[in-house]
C-alpha cells in the first residue's frame, strides 16, 4: 500500500503580512497593541530553565512554547484527525510498505534561526537522535534507518506505523544537525540557547515569563504576532483572574464559574472552545504497589466512583465530559470502536457490589476498614499539584467514593516540579493524569496499557503507562491493532482491548479529554472556533504555531 500526500496551497489566513500590533504590555486597556505583544498563560507555577524540545518536563514543553521554535514535519488538526494534513517543513510524504517506510520531501526555502539551511540531513539526523535516545524518544517509536539524499528522506521501521503517524509527522519537532550532534548528553544537556526553524526565537527567560520575538525571515510570511510572552501562573485561580482582567490572551486552564468570573467580565471578547478528542482522563494506580497490582481491588475501586459528581464538580459541567461507556471510551466519538458486547453498557455507581466482589476474593472488613489479603488495612495517597484545582477537587470527591468501600485515602497537594518528576519515574501511589489521543481508541488504551512503554520504577522518560501495568494480552492486542493487515484482525483486536480493560480497570478512568483554551479578541482576531475548527485551541499543541500564523490585529 502507497499513500502520498502531496503540498497543497497553504490556506489564505497563513499569508499574513505584517500589521498593527497590541499595546506593549499586552493588557487590555485602550491605546491598540502597540508593540504587538500575544499574552499565553499557563497555571503551571515556576519554571527551570530548559528549551528541549523532545523532553516533557522541559519549560518549553509545559508551557508550550517550544513549538513556536522548533516544528513538525506536518500539520495535523487533531480536532478533526481523519483529514489530511497540512505540508509543514515536509511539502510532500509517502507511506509503503504497511506503514514501515515513509518518504518526505523536505522544502527547500526552510532556515535554522542562525542563519543555516534547513536540510533533508537534518531531518534525517533528528529521527536517528531519537532512535538512538530512548530518553527522548517518548513515543516509543521503533526507528529502523533514517537517510537523506538532498532534500528527500527515507524513514524505515520495525513494525507498522499506522497508529503512529501523527506522532511521527506532527509530533516530532525538527532540530538541527549541527548544534545537537555536539552536545554531551542531549537526553540531559540543558538547551539554553533554542535554535528551530520556528518563526521565533527566544528573548528572554525568567522562572515566571518567558519571552520570544519573531524573527527577521521566515519560510513562511512573518506572523503579525511580533511578540510572545509565555507567563507561568501558580495556580487555576491566578490563571483566570489573569484572563478575566485581560493581561492573559489564550490559555489552557480549568474555571469553575467560567460565565461568571471569566466570560461576563467581557462578553464581547472573552471566549473559550473545548472541543473534545478521543483520550481520556482518570487515577492511574502504580500497579506495581501493593495491594494496588491486584485487579480485583481495582475494579471495586472503579465500581463506586461517581463519573457525575467528578463531571458536575470537578469539571464544572463542560471541561472534562463524562464518560458513560463500561470501557473507558468517550462517546460519540468512540461509538463506532465498541465491541457488540459492550455496546449500550453504561456505568453505574454500585457500592454493595464492590464490597461483595472484594469480599468474595479474599478482603475483610474490621468495623468500616477495608482489609487486604494479607489483614493490613488498604490505604492511599493521591498526588496532584497543588493548583490544577478541578484535579483536586476530582481526588477530594474519589477520597469520599473509596471511603464508601472503607478504604482511607488522602489528598496530597503537591509542587508540580516534584510531582511531575515522581509520576515520571514512578515514585507515587496514585495520580490524576491524561491518556494521549489519535484517531482510534488505540492511543487511549496504549497509554493505559502497553507494556511497551513500561520502565521500571526510578527511569525517567515515561510517555504512558504511568501506573506501569503489565499484562502480555494487552500489550499483544495493542500490537495486533498498530500492525494488522485487515480492518477485521484490528476489530478483533481492539474488542479484546475492551474486554482487557474491563476486567482489570489498570485506570479508574473520570471523564474525557478536550483540546480546548480560552482566548480574547480584544487584540487578535482569527481564533478556532465552533464554526472554523481548523486547529485545537490549546496553545500547548503544534497547532498553536498555525494558530499564531493565523493571528491578525483586531480592527
Amino acid at each position: 500500500m502507497r499513500l502520498r500526500r502531496k503540498a497543497v496551497a497553504v490556506a489564505a489566513a497563513l499569508l499574513l503580512t505584517a500589521g498593527l500590533a497590541a499595546c506593549g504590555d499586552g493588557k487590555t486597556g485602550g491605546g491598540g497593541n502597540a508593540g504587538g505583544v500575544l499574552n499565553i498563560g499557563m497555571p503551571n507555577g515556576p519554571q527551570t530553565e530548559n528549551h528541549n524540545p523532545f523532553l516533557p518536563s522541559s519549560s518549553s514543553s509545559s508551557l508550550g512554547y517550544r513549538w513556536a521554535l522548533y516544528e513538525p514535519l506536518v500539520m495535523t488538526n487533531q480536532v478533526k484527525p481523519a483529514e489530511e494534513g497540512k505540508p509543514w517543513l515536509a511539502s510532500e510524504w509517502t507511506w509503503s510498505d504497511n506503514y514501515r517506510k515513509l518518504e518526505l520531501t523536505i522544502r527547500d526555502n526552510a532556515k535554522w534561526s542562525d542563519g543555516r539551511p534547513l536540510t533533508g540531513a537534518d531531518v534525517a539526523y533528528t529521527f536517528t537522535l531519537l532512535k538512538n535516545t530512548p530518553a527522548l524518544n517518548i513515543n516509543a517509536i521503533p526507528y529502523a534507518d533514517a537517510t537523506a539524499n538532498g532534500n528527500k528522506v527515507t524513514v524505515t521501521f520495525t513494525n507498522s506505523q499506522f497508529v503512529n503517524q501523527m506522532d511521527i509527522l506532527t509530533q516530532t519537532p525538527m532540530v538541527p544537525e549541527h548544534l545537537w550532534s555536539k552536545m554531551a548528553d542531549p537526553a540531559t544537556d540543558t538547551v539554553k540557547d533554542p535554535v528551530g526553524s520556528g518563526p521565533y526565537t527566544l528573548k528572554s527567560f525568567t522562572p515566571q515569563t518567558v519571552t520570544l520575538t519573531v524573527r527577521d525571515a521566515y519560510w513562511q510570511d512573518l506572523p503579525q504576532v511580533k511578540e510572545l510572552r509565555y507567563t507561568s501562573y501558580n495556580d487555576n485561580n491566578a490563571q483566570t483572574t489573569a484572563l478575566a482582567n485581560g493581561s492573559s490572551e489564550w490559555a489552557f486552564t480549568f474555571i469553575s464559574n467560567y460565565k461568571a468570573v471569566y466570560v461576563d467580565k467581557n462578553p464581547e471578547h472573552h471566549k473559550l472552545w473545548f472541543p473534545p478528542v478521543l483520550a481520556a482522563h482518570g487515577l492511574f494506580l502504580n500497579t506495581e504497589l501493593k495491594p494496588f497490582d491486584d485487579p480485583v481491588l481495582r475494579r471495586a475501586m472503579n465500581m463506586v466512583i461517581n463519573r457525575n459528581d467528578v463531571f458536575m464538580q470537578g469539571e464544572a459541567g463542560y471541561f472534562y465530559p463524562e464518560i458513560k461507556n463500561v470501557t473507558g471510551i468517550p462517546t460519540p466519538a468512540g461509538d463506532a470502536f465498541l465491541a457488540d458486547e459492550f455496546k449500550g453498557q453504561e456505568f453505574t455507581v454500585d457500592v454493595e457490589g464492590a464490597k461483595k466482589l472484594l469480599t468474595d476474593n479474599g478482603y475483610t472488613y474490621q468495623g468500616e476498614t477495608l482489609l487486604d489479603k494479607t489483614g493490613k488495612p488498604v490505604k492511599l495517597t493521591m498526588s496532584n499539584p497543588a493548583g490544577w484545582s478541578d484535579y483536586i477537587t476530582t481526588l477530594e470527591i474519589l477520597k469520599d467514593n473509596f471511603s464508601d468501600i472503607g478504604i482511607a485515602a488522602t489528598v496530597d497537594k503537591a509542587n508540580q516540579d516534584t510531582w511531575t518528576t515522581n509520576v515520571d519515574t514512578g515514585q507515587f501511589e496514585a495520580a490524576m493524569h491524561w491518556t494521549n489521543n489519535g484517531a482510534t481508541p488505540y492511543d487511549l488504551y496504549q497509554s493505559i496499557m502497553d507494556g511497551a512503554l513500561y520502565k521500571p520504577a526510578g527511569t525517567s522518560g515515561v510517555n504512558g503507562n504511568w501506573g506501569r501495568f503489565r499484562n502480555a494480552d494487552a500489550t499483544e492486542a495493542l500490537n495486533q491493532y498498530a500492525n494488522a493487515a485487515d480492518e477485521q484482525v484490528r476489530k478483533e483486536a481492539m474488542d479484546e482491548l475492551q474486554r482487557i480493560y474491563v476486567e482489570q480497570a489498570p485506570v479508574l478512568i473520570t471523564g474525557a479529554a478536550n483540546a480546548g483554551g480560552e482566548y480574547s479578541t480584544k487584540n487578535w482576531v482569527g481564533w478556532p472556533d465552533e464554526n472554523d475548527q481548523y486547529a485545537p485551541a490549546q496553545p500547548t499543541q503544534p497547532n498553536a504555531l498555525d494558530i499564531i500564523l493565523h493571528l491578525k490585529p483586531a480592527s
